[in-house]
């Protein structure tokens, strides 16, 4: 099964609450016939489009393929979460890489964030960007390692944005018994993600790079030139950037090895009542649980609870999202259970073995970034920066992220499906039962 159309109409954006709130951009002409480029980029999410704004800005030529519509993927679709850090805590870090390259690593992070937030003022992009994420702990035995993390990120990372939450505090916060503490991060923050990547392509175009979308790459060569095919155009470039993410396919199987798909569904409620909307997030910040399977809801400008949760491992969707995310909507906010879901949408993102994401030079002008696995947002925007600087010769960031180690599925792509499938279902009881 196709990856690309198993669940979606092609060209067509999904019926997502983003997609019907976001000033629709007019549709971009595939490419057609021999094109040349400096620089050619295939997928055109935060990571590509964010390589495209900053190599045109650096006066490369740049052709961005899109084999659906720009934004189209978990770019468009996502919890919207803005956060600092790496997908995995820096304990986990310094035991993986070492506590140089771990504080560097953070580093980036407060930089991803940085970016975000300079790229939305320097091109005025209107995504409504509201700071602060909080932590919250489903396990009172959890709250303890939550407050030690942030006061190590205060004390050794010098980071004075997070703070412990108590239980009380935490449920004047958010609106649930579900909770027992955890911390709240003001550095980090949550927006209108297709919005936010419309704005990218705005930016992206205006500064002279040709967008093109219903043009899937079907073919590449690794001769110099470079060669990137779709089914009516033929892209000559010297550098080439796979920038696919969950949707990357058979492209390149040395990614898919270490980078799988898996999906994700969000539902929308209606718009709720300001004093409706403050007994269930109080002060408008994100929320993201201590679930391996984790929820994640905020509140959408127009006070709509946006509430992620439940994944699925197979090609296809479950035919009622909605019953699926309403289940844990419900577990934490029992009380909204007459509420109406005006929209349920799912999408793919593309995680990998360790959760850190899989940066990688296939040869020496041939770069590929992607298996952010749910903290894309803001490391796909520094990665695309990060590659296109590596483009101009200056790799070391780059370098630093496709050090870290990210393992092959066992088996490669041919029998990674049905080993995570059996590692979900663990993970997923012992999230009910531990």
């Amino acid at each position: 099964m196709d990856i690309l159309t198993a669940n979606d109409r092609p060209g067509a954006y999904p019926a997502s609450y983003y997609a019907a709130t976001a000033q629709a951009l007019a549709p971009l002409p595939p490419a057609e016939g021999a094109l040349r480029a400096d620089v050619c980029i295939v997928g055109a999410g935060f990571t590509g489009l964010s390589a495209a704004l900053h190599l045109a800005e650096a006066g490369y030529d740049v052709v961005l393929l899109e084999a659906h519509r720009v934004g189209f993927g978990a770019s468009g679709r996502n919890g919207g979460q803005v956060g600092v850090g790496q997908r995995v805590d820096q304990d986990v870090l310094e035991k993986l890489v070492g506590k140089e390259r771990a504080r560097a690593l953070w580093d980036l992070s407060l930089e991803s964030v940085r970016l975000v937030k300079e790229l939305i003022q320097a091109h005025g992009i209107d995504c409504g960007f509201a700071e602060g994420v909080i932590h919250a702990d489903h396990r009172a035995r959890f709250v303890p390692a939550s407050h030690a993390y942030a006061r190590k990120l205060q004390d050794v990372y010098g980071y004075d944005l997070i703070r412990p939450l108590d239980r009380d505090e935490l449920r004047s916060l958010v609106g649930s018994p579900a909770y027992h503490g955890g911390t709240l991060d003001r550095g980090s923050g949550h927006m209108h993600p297709l919005r936010y990547a419309f704005g990218l392509v705005r930016a992206a175009r205006a500064r002279g790079v040709r967008i093109f979308e219903r043009s899937r790459v079907i073919g590449m060569t690794r001769h110099e030139p470079l060669e990137v095919k779709t089914d009516r155009a033929e892209i000559t470039a010297e550098h080439v950037l796979l920038a696919c993410n969950g949707y990357l396919g058979r492209l390149e199987g040395r990614v898919a090895d270490r980078v799988m798909p898996i999906n994700n569904f969000i539902i929308a409620t209606e718009p709720l009542d300001e004093d409706s909307a403050r007994r269930l997030i109080r002060d408008n910040h994100a929320v993201a649980d201590s679930r391996f399977v984790i929820n994640y809801f905020r509140l959408s400008e127009d006070r709509r609870l946006l509430f992620g949760g439940g994944e699925s491992y197979g090609y296809r969707f479950p035919s009622d999202i909605e019953a699926l995310v309403r289940r844990p909507m419900l577990e934490i906010f029992p009380h909204i259970r007459d509420v109406r879901v005006d929209y349920a949408w799912g999408g793919t993102l593309g995680i990998t073995m360790n959760r850190m994401p899989h940066f990688a030079r296939l040869q020496g002008n041939i770069l590929s970034a992607s298996g952010y696995s749910g903290h894309g947002v803001a490391m796909a925007t520094l990665g695309g920066k990060l590659a296109a600087r590596a483009i101009a010769g200056h790799a070391e960031d780059f370098d630093l992220l496709a050090s870290v180690p990210t393992p092959r599925f066992p088996g490669g792509a041919a029998l990674r499906w049905p080993l995570l499938v059996l590692a979900m279902v663990w993970f997923s009881l012992r999230d009910k039962l531990l």
